[in-house]
């Protein structure tokens, strides 16, 4: 349909319903457009007034429907948003989505799909419009969704409504920090959305920090899910910096958080990628949650469970984690977005909680027998991780690096023993650990026990590789002495010139550990002897 003959109906005096009719045919053949052609970037301009206009105005419930799809597809454009982007025209969509009046409860569900289409309206001018960001704060837009939440609560088919003011929080989180502050400090907005989470996923408590687990419930169904995940990605955006909580009740609240979250990981939505969608989220959040509330994540097995179990400790939430990290590790893409944040969260869980670490170190290391093949070869999660020790992104190498040497309980003999010196030496390097010892963390002195065939296998294990090497023979046997001297001469040669052409730096370990220019290193091994010797 062409543009001219809308906007001629939107400007003209056809009344209500031909307007109606207009709209509802540009509707359905532009349901799916989101690029415009420039040369009716004005006639776009007027038509947003004009919709506006008429939005402003006392008309029927189906043509105000009918004028909010049509502004929600002409926003998707960016540059039609300057005369949208006014506060009067910010307040007309806000009193269509009830945000303007603190006692209206939500009693006519005919004015439903209004409140959803004007709510779509905000998402994509707030997204699309730094005006429009700022306006939502002057008109104190955050607070009025918060509001509407409340109005939300208890109520039936309100899902819609609450997923889209969920989202439009979200927006409003991440796109302006003054709103994101605003939200954590004087609108209670940790609660609030914690308390739309914990409703989205109908959750029943049994203990204070403990939700109740039936197997036999269905899956969330898809607007429950949508709900869900839009009010983590709230969350997450307000409670960024939360690593220090100093008071009793802030503490009582990430908890309470952290508890919605296990159960959370334990749900599953309508299709297996909306709960890979769901359980991301869920991550994401908890890696803003202070470790020392993630104790929650596991908690005291009844006998009548039949989930996987620990000392006693009911490990179903990690046992997803861990499911879930294996699953990011073999698509093989997007380590950094998709992998890096579980890995962060399984590293601190394993530093801070002692029975977590020592499940996950079954799972992922368990005892060695068969060291007859390299540690990043084969197909087990060890396997898989050591691989990642090398990869060409340093953040996804460090943190598979740090997970695997928080196992260990940071002791470098450990670790080596799971992935060779080779897998291994990036991480010692940045550490100053290469010449042995141990982390800063304390861990608890339980030992590690050797199975019987990794002990008779052990003198044999190649250290640099980390495998059992059939013994070969040494080419040098051969030779003369003076064979030997040439080819030792020979290689000094090319290493000087390597070096004198700078293409390689001849580096060595210093006395703590770190590396640095061989000859500084040399120097100090020099001075150290020397102090020693004066010293007796």
């Amino acid at each position: 349909m062409e543009l001219g003959a809308v906007l001629e109906a939107v400007e003209g005096r056809g009344g209500a319903e031909a307007v109606e009719r207009v709209l509802a045919r540009y509707n359905e053949e532009n349901r799916a457009v989101f690029r415009f052609d420039p040369a009716d970037e004005d006639k776009r301009k007027k038509l947003c007034e004009g919709i506006l206009n008429i939005l402003e105005k006392d008309t029927k419930t189906s043509c105000q429907v009918a004028c909010l799809e049509a502004l929600r597809i002409l926003s998707r454009d960016k540059k039609v948003l300057v005369p949208v982007t006014t506060k009067r025209n910010m307040q007309i969509l806000m009193r269509l989505a009830k945000l303007d009046t603190v006692e209206d409860p939500l009693e006519k569900v005919s004015e439903f799909p209004v409140i959803v289409e004007a709510l779509k309206c905000l998402c994509n001018i707030i997204f699309n419009s730094t005006v429009a960001q700022k306006l939502s704060l002057e008109l104190n837009l955050a607070a009025m969704l918060c509001n509407l939440l409340e109005k939300c609560k208890d109520r039936q088919f309100v899902g819609d409504i609450k997923c889209f003011d969920l989202r439009l929080l979200f927006l409003l989180s991440l796109l302006h920090t003054d709103i994101r502050s605003q939200l954590r400090q004087e609108l209670q907005g940790v609660q609030v959305l914690t308390q739309a989470l914990e409703s989205s996923l109908s959750v029943r408590w049994t203990e204070e920090y403990k939700t109740a687990e039936d197997r036999d419930r269905p899956p969330l169904s898809l607007q429950e899910t949508d709900c869900a995940i839009e009010a983590l990605k709230a969350l997450f955006n307000v409670t960024l910096d939360s690593w220090n909580v100093h008071s009793k009740n802030e503490s009582h609240q990430f908890r309470y958080m952290a508890a919605i979250l296990r159960h959370c990981l334990l749900t599953t939505g309508p299709t297996e990628d909306k709960t890979e969608e769901l359980h991301s989220n869920a991550i994401n959040l908890l890696s803003n949650v202070p470790v020392s509330c993630l104790d929650v994540l596991i908690s005291p097995s009844s006998q009548e469970e039949t989930d996987i179990k620990y000392n006693g400790m009911n490990m179903g939430a990690i046992q997803i984690l861990l499911d879930f990290m294996e699953k990011r590790i073999d698509k093989g893409s997007s380590y950094r977005e998709g992998l890096t944040p579980v890995l962060s969260l399984l590293t601190e869980c394993c530093r801070t909680h002692r029975n977590i670490r020592k499940f996950i170190k079954a799972q992922v290391l368990p005892p060695l027998r068969d060291v007859s093949n390299r540690p990043e070869v084969g197909t087990t999660v060890r396997n898989k991780l050591v691989r990642l020790m090398t990869h060409v992104d340093l953040g996804v190498k460090q943190i598979a690096g740090e997970f695997l040497f928080v196992l260990c309980k940071e002791r470098v003999d450990s670790l080596l023993k799971y992935t060779g010196y080779g897998n291994a030496a990036g991480l010692l390097a940045a550490r100053g650990l290469l010449a042995g010892g141990r982390g800063d963390h304390w861990y608890s002195d339980d030992e590690d026990t050797d199975t019987e065939e990794y002990k008779s296998a052990k003198p044999n294990i190649n250290l640099i590789t980390g495998h059992l090497e059939e013994p070969m023979p040494n080419p040098m046997d051969e030779m003369t002495e003076e064979q030997k001297e040439y080819e030792a001469m020979k290689l000094v040669n090319m290493f000087d010139k390597l070096s004198r052409d700078e293409l390689i730096k001849p580096m060595g370990v210093r006395p703590d550990g770190t590396m640095a220019p061989l000859e500084e290193a040399v120097s100090q091994y020099h001075t150290n002897k020397q102090d020693s010797s004066d010293s007796d």
